[in-house]
């Protein structure tokens, strides 16, 4: 072992996984591991052994105790299960946007709200336009969603040379976005219901909700109410995932120890560290309370945040994708090819998502409501545009909803991934050529 500049110990095996861990901080990580389980799915669906890759998901799974048992294929447990917690960390992010952060004023929150009702209507409107016939009217909503991860993936490609103030934007513009997709699959892609276990649902959620009005902090407790939430809603009809986002909304945002006595008890805490014998129990005792007292300051949102989000990013959406993009294009690509259901698809992607967005955008700025991006070119507000119209994990969710088991499944997924291949190529174009000093670039303008 050595020790670093900073005077902390060095491990062997640190020093073996800090490339690793550095590869895990970048902004694009996620969108690279997700990107490598699409291609994983895609080649494999697309070999001599494509059978194995569809034995592989719909092998049975049985999770349960006693006489309760639930009995899904590993597709559906991803699905229905993983997605579930991808959606309650949605969720989370939600919650503190409107807390906290940019959704936290009208003022705030009106340009990417305004700026993602239109990339949601105008998507919409452009898909039923192109398609024709009952059975797809029922995939509106496929090209509505966008895909943060890949979107934020590609802006962190450019670095400083994209304003903050896009990212920003961006990045609640996918979470309002989110909240219209969750609310769409709760409204329009929900079966026949079971209204007793729905209600059994909502008293679960409605006891998280009661244990954060009496200040518990136990994680365990939320767990517990929150696995039975989610069984009772996934019987009910309703969509597993629904439970996830609602049970997020429960988790207390408040931490116990406010700032001012955080930073009493710390410099209490450090000046009788620092007057106290090296490795004596006396020192132990006090790095554990200044251990607690930086867990109660931090609120347990922040915490299963934090904890959650590499999980979501580098196991669950790439799994989600590894499941769900396989899809067999050398059989099914002339049947896509022309299909009014890919047409609409790509058409709502590529051209409704940027145009949904830019022009809302801009009657949001014209109206009063929204203030305009600092240092963002109308050019650069197009590119971003464009990257929503990355819907990939997203869209093939809804797809997987809309279509189930038919053979139009095969064909929205092929219109996905080539939407969202168009989509973050021109977005990334634009940006790319967006070469202004952010200083010379004019700001959109009222």
């Amino acid at each position: 072992m050595n020790d670093d500049p900073k005077g902390a110990v060095v491990t062997p095996i640190q020093v073996i996984t800090s490339p690793f861990v550095r590869f895990a901080r970048m902004e694009a990580a996620g969108g690279i591991v997700l990107l490598a389980g699409t291609l994983i799915a895609l080649i494999w669906a697309n070999s001599p052994w494509q059978h194995t890759y569809h034995h592989l998901l719909d092998a049975p799974v049985s999770v349960g105790v006693g006489n309760f048992v639930i009995t899904e294929n590993r597709h559906e447990w991803i699905n229905d299960g993983l997605m579930s917690v991808f959606f309650f960390l949605v969720g989370l992010e939600i919650k503190r946007e409107i807390l906290v952060g940019e959704l936290s004023s009208l003022r705030q929150a009106a340009f990417p709200f305004v700026a993602a009702l239109g990339g949601m209507i105008v998507p919409a409107v452009i898909y039923l336009a192109v398609t024709h016939g009952q059975d797809l009217r029922r995939g509106w909503a496929v090209p509505i969603a966008t895909d943060i991860a890949f979107a934020l993936g590609v802006l962190a490609f450019f670095g400083s040379r994209i304003p903050i103030a896009l990212k920003v934007f961006v990045t609640a513009l996918a979470i309002v976005d989110d909240m219209f997709a969750v609310l769409v699959i709760a409204l329009f892609y929900t079966s026949d219901l079971s209204y007793k276990s729905l209600l059994i649902g909502f008293v679960c959620i409605a006891a998280c909700w009661v244990a954060n009005r009496l200040g518990i902090r136990t994680p365990a407790v939320y767990v517990v109410f929150g696995i039975l939430a989610w069984c009772a809603v996934l019987s009910s009809g309703v969509h597993a995932t629904i439970a996830g986002i609602l049970l997020a909304f429960t988790i207390p945002s408040r931490s116990l120890l406010d700032k001012t006595h955080f930073l009493q008890s710390g410099r209490s805490l450090l000046n009788r560290l620092e007057a106290t014998p090296a490795n004596s129990s006396e020192e132990h005792s006090i790095i554990h309370m200044l251990e607690r007292n930086v867990e109660l300051a931090e609120s347990p949102l922040e915490r299963i945040e934090h904890f959650l989000q590499p999980w979501v990013a580098f196991l669950i959406m790439p799994l989600f994708a590894f499941a769900n993009a396989g899809v067999n294009v050398t059989d099914n690509l002339s049947i896509a090819w022309g299909h009014s259901l890919s047409l609409g698809i790509a058409a709502g992607l590529i051209l409704g998502k940027p145009l949904g967005v830019c022009l809302f955008g801009q009657l949001a700025i014209r109206a009063r409501l929204a203030a305009p991006l600092p240092n963002v070119s109308w050019r650069q507000m197009l590119g971003a545009g464009c990257l929503c119209g990355i819907g990939f994990t997203m869209s093939l969710f809804v797809a997987t909803l809309a279509f189930a088991d038919s053979s139009l499944l095969d064909v929205s997924k092929i219109a996905i991934l080539f939407a969202s291949l168009i989509s973050g190529t021109c977005g990334g174009l634009l940006l790319a050529t967006s070469t202004e000093p952010v200083e010379k670039k004019v700001p959109l303008a009222a």
